[in-house]
């Protein structure tokens, strides 16, 4: 029993030494039993424990992160030995002792040292020592862009060749190191070599064809690896890049551009839907706020183009890229063994973009932008209805519908643009019926009850306003609007509605306030009467129905 409590006390010394002693120890820890009553429970007990052990090979390392300090410092260490290479090669060449090819050769057999020392010293450490490749692979870019451009040593499909090896050779080497770096680092060099290498920029279709080859193998070696941050990368660098290249030199060849965009649009979206699929990895938050402005970059530099040369399909294929991205999230929802918000938002999020301004502010004329934004409450509601919660429409598509809803409503309320409209008058009053509509059904979903309120004093002020347009003299206007204040109060006692009953106060004082203020000025003194009248009338039955109003529950 004595020698059974010490054991734990052993363990502990044995693994504190293993973690700091200067050589890699293997450890394996003894079970240890408790002590024993009865041996049939002990022997299950045995059965079902495992010993732990902690494995050091050639694949795992003894410690399982770096500290920042040590990082910075073997990044210290790398660039020192780069720099010192470099000064190196200025110094033989300041005293005659080097030729350009020799200067080149030395470079790339640096380049290849620290790549050989990585390896070498990958068993004792392999996350610090994959920074000594690193600092190879930069030389070899260093090294064949000096010798094509500054030298002249390559031609220049030598030094695409040379590019695409150092690139593939960096993919291995993240693969051996299990470092992403490497990846970042070939993203890099492959997109930056047409703006170092003229010649791969000069036939605008090869240059479609190479970015098309890197996205494709950066998608694949993406979901290889595990890592999002490489594809993304790519994206960035192939809309920037081919962007920058064809604005510079191939301006004209528009179709070309257009071709291109899509390409790499299809290619991105399947390889994002590949990754989520493979790695059964729905995005987070984070992670879709990566992905967007890459769509939001796609999405204008397309658009401008398309505008600038068919405008007339540009909403279209504006509308099909957004059903592409929907398609590929789908297909990605049904495999996925968890939802996923984020990328729904994400997809929402691009959507709503493409329905407000390709679909609405691009598409529908003017004239006819009231009357569609009179439909758009209906068709949520039907959805809604359907989907049987609120929560099955992102949050910004709800508000990209609210915005066309808030734009048109105000037009109406205003007279702004309605010359060209149909039926002006009428909009005013069905606005009025639709947000009143609205409320009834809204107030009784607990999920939507913050919309109550602004619903129901958005339809008390078209009502107010249908009245001035359906009246327009001003002792008609004026009962109206104490009618409709009368009503509210009616129905909100019928149905124990002390929001709407209270909201009516809004319509009470509108009216108070235009008999008072114009109403009374200027009119005859038969009008006068007749409008003090109308008042006295409707505030007192406002009043004495709002008795019972502060009684509610």
């Amino acid at each position: 029993g004595t020698e059974a409590r010490y054991h734990p006390v052993e363990q502990t010394f044995e693994l504190v030494h293993a973690r700091f002693s200067a050589t890699p120890v293997t450890y394996v820890a003894r079970v240890v039993s408790p002590p024993v009553v009865d041996p049939e429970p002990y022997v299950e007990h045995r059965n079902q424990t495992s010993a732990p052990t902690l494995v050091d090979d050639d694949i795992q390392d003894t410690t399982t992160s770096t500290s920042s300090v040590t990082r910075v410092l073997g990044w210290t260490g790398a660039t020192a030995l780069v720099l010192a290479a470099l000064y190196l090669i200025r110094l033989a060449i300041d005293s005659g002792l080097l030729t350009p090819g020799r200067q080149v050769g030395l470079a790339v057999l640096g380049g290849f040292v620290l790549i050989g020392l990585g390896l070498v010293l990958r068993r004792a450490s392999r996350e610090y020592a994959s920074l000594l490749p690193a600092g190879g692979i930069v030389v070899l870019f260093m090294s064949i862009y000096g010798a094509h451009i500054y030298y002249h040593l390559i031609t220049a499909p030598m030094a695409v060749t040379a590019v695409v090896l150092t690139c593939l050779g960096a993919l291995w080497l993240g693969r051996v190191f299990a470092s992403e770096l490497y990846a970042l680092f070939a993203v890099v060099g492959s997109y930056s070599a047409p703006f170092l290498l003229p010649s791969l920029s000069a036939h605008i279709t090869d240059l479609i064809i190479y970015f098309s080859a890197w996205s494709v193998l950066f998608c694949v070696y993406a979901v290889w690896i595990g890592q999002r941050r490489v594809y993304l990368l790519a994206a960035y660098m192939a809309l920037l890049g081919f962007e920058a290249i064809w604005r510079l030199g191939a301006h004209g060849e528009w179709i070309a551009a257009l071709v291109f965009q899509t390409v790499q649009l299809t290619i991105f979206a399947l390889g994002t839907t590949l990754y989520s699929i493979k790695r059964n990895d729905p995005m987070d938050v984070d992670t879709a706020l990566l992905h967007l402005p890459a769509l939001l970059i796609f999405y204008v530099l397309q658009y401008s183009l398309l505008q600038a040369h068919i405008p007339a399909m540009a909403p279209w294929i504006a509308m099909a890229s957004a059903v592409l991205i929907l398609l590929c999230y789908i297909v990605a929802r049904i495999y996925l063994d968890e939802a996923a918000p984020a990328g729904s938002m994400l997809v929402g999020a691009y959507a709503a973009l493409v329905l407000f301004h390709a679909g609405y502010v691009e598409s529908i004329p003017p004239q006819s932008a009231p009357w569609l934004a009179l439909i758009l409450f209906p068709l949520m509601g039907l959805y809604l209805f359907a989907r049987g919660t609120a929560a099955s429409i992102v949050l910004p598509l709800k508000i990209a519908f609210g915005l066309v809803f808030a734009i048109n409503f105000l037009r109406v309320l205003t007279g702004v643009e309605m010359e060209n409209v149909a039926y002006p008058k009428a909009l005013a009053l069905l606005y009025a019926l639709q947000l009143y509509a609205a409320y009834y059904f809204i107030r009784r979903i607990p999920s939507l009850s913050g919309l109550c309120a602004p619903l129901l004093y958005a339809g008390h002020v078209s009502a107010l306003i249908a009245a001035v347009h359906i009246f327009q003299r001003g002792l008609l206007v004026s009962l109206a609007w104490g009618v409709i204040a009368i009503a509210c109060l009616a129905v909100a006692l019928r149905n124990n509605d002390k929001l709407l009953g209270k909201s009516s106060l809004l319509v009470f004082a509108a009216s108070a306030a235009k008999v008072l203020l114009y109403d009374l000025s200027g009119a005859a003194p038969v009008l006068r009467i007749a409008s003090l009248l109308v008042l006295g009338v409707t505030l007192y039955a406002g009043g004495w129905l709002y008795r019972k109003v502060d009684a509610m529950e």
